[in-house]
């Protein structure tokens, strides 16, 4: 199945699944991208709380 990454809340649950299946390093990537795309900075706290693994980027 071809995944169309077009919202938020496409990435946010390949977040989900990604945490289910045992990939927290993934998941918190997939729970970022999900809250960079959200225009309430609530919601995207509240997104990354859902996903606590330390992040993996590397801002330059």
């Amino acid at each position: 199945m071809i995944r169309s990454f077009d919202r938020a809340s496409d990435y946010l649950d390949a977040a989900r699944e990604m945490a289910d299946t045992g990939r927290p390093a993934l998941a918190r990537l997939l729970a970022e991208e999900a809250a960079n795309r959200t225009a309430d900075p609530s919601e995207a706290a509240r997104i990354l709380a859902e996903f606590p693994d330390p992040s993996l980027r590397r801002e330059h």
